[in-house]
């Protein structure tokens, strides 16, 4: 049963059997895609001198508007010396607004300026091509499949943090 197919076990349940060349493949397919989903952005966050830090600053944000920087923190698993680093500059080049939160001063709540806005969607726009026509060429039973391996590979605090922000807590 070593060449991708699925056996019978008990109670119907199937169990999918996978070489360690299939999962390498996996891996690679993974990693080009990644190169696919990011080269878009990418090549238009060089022009501004930013990179990919600033781009999930910037989506988060706009996700979230008010989000506080610990939220942030949480979010994108960074340090907060290099999430102050990109905060910087994208408050500096008005792209990002951070307010003093009412209930607590100590806290930061984080806006997209309208230029901010304008960027994140010149970016966004870029991948939800990328990915319309892929799930497009696909199908749907292979897009919800791809939503469920990529859920069933995120570590529990992740896949909490992916549920909140999806549902809109």
């Amino acid at each position: 049963m070593s060449d991708g197919r699925t056996a019978q076990v008990h109670g119907g349940e199937s169990l999918l059997f996978l070489t360690d060349e299939q999962l390498r493949q996996g891996i690679e397919a993974m990693f080009f895609a990644y190169r696919g989903f990011t080269a878009d952005p990418d090549r238009i966050l060089a022009e501004m001198a930013y990179g990919r830090a600033h781009h999930r600053a910037i989506h988060f944000i706009n996700r979230a508007p008010g989000t506080t920087v610990n939220n942030l923190l949480v979010i994108l698993g960074v340090t907060k010396q290099s999430l102050n680093r990109v905060l910087r500059t994208l408050v500096a080049d008005g792209l990002v607004e951070s307010r003093v939160g009412t209930s607590d001063k100590r806290e930061r709540h984080l806006f997209l300026t309208e230029a901010g806005k304008a960027l994140e969607s010149q970016l966004s726009d870029a991948q939800r091509a990328r990915m319309r026509a892929a799930f497009r060429k696909t199908g749907p039973e292979a897009v919800a499949g791809f939503k469920q391996v990529l859920e069933a590979m995120m570590d529990t605090d992740m896949h909490h943090a992916y549920v909140n922000l999806r549902d809109g807590g």
